[in-house]
């Protein structure tokens, strides 16, 4: 059972359009736990398996060749034994249930994964969605990491495919369809402080004991 004073944001957020960045931030004006990577580590350790490895496969689906050597593993006697192929609904489901026991044992903000999804029956939730236009996106990926202007619009193409289809399979879902989010937000029109603002703004709303730390 969650919390009755408890409750949950979850950011969800088109490469480069300030999902990580505006997590933080409202995390910290809140006062509460900002969960993102902590997920991935968490998962790791519920699996067994290497962190780095779930890192690597976050939110993409498994690869034809992986998907052919789990279907036939005998046939593939020369693939090492010790490394292990992660399936989809395997992740998925370890993903989710972390979610979901953060989300009944205290208030935080939760960044991507599916958290829109997973939690979409929780009593106390706020599913927030940004988007941006690509030349916002690939000039903030670019700045983040340090990379050329060709190689940021790529990352955004390959990373936001990936995304697509793993989420498309493991819910069945679209997750740029708008509806499944209580506020969209494009943060290349109006801004990521103004962003912020409307966040809190709705969560306000929404959860009338909201208690909001001012910026200084």
């Amino acid at each position: 059972m969650s919390n009755a004073l408890s409750y949950v944001i979850t950011i969800s957020h088109q490469i480069g359009s300030g999902g990580a960045y505006l997590g933080q931030r409202i995390a910290f004006r809140l006062c509460v736990q900002y969960v993102d990577h902590e997920i991935i580590r968490q998962a790791a350790q519920d699996l067994k398996i290497p962190e780095e490895h779930l890192a690597f496969r976050d939110e993409k689906v498994t690869s034809r060749w992986q998907s052919l050597i789990q279907a036939n593993p005998i046939s593939f006697d020369w693939y090492p034994p010790q490394f292990y192929i992660l399936k989809d609904q395997e992740l998925y489901n370890a993903e989710s249930d972390i979610i979901s026991r953060i989300a009944n044992e205290r208030t935080t903000v939760i960044v991507g994964r599916g958290g829109y999804y997973v939690l979409r029956h929780h009593p106390r939730c706020l599913n927030v969605f940004l988007h941006a236009n690509i030349n916002f996106r690939q000039k903030r990926v670019q700045e983040i990491y340090h990379i050329s202007s060709e190689q940021s619009l790529n990352m955004i193409r390959f990373m936001e495919r990936d995304k697509a289809n793993y989420l498309r399979k493991l819910t069945g879902q679209n997750w740029l369809d708008a509806c499944q989010y209580h506020i969209c937000l494009d943060t290349s029109a109006i801004g990521l402080d103004k962003a912020e603002d409307i966040i809190l703004e709705t969560l306000e709303a929404r959860f009338t004991d909201v208690e909001i730390v001012n910026p200084s």
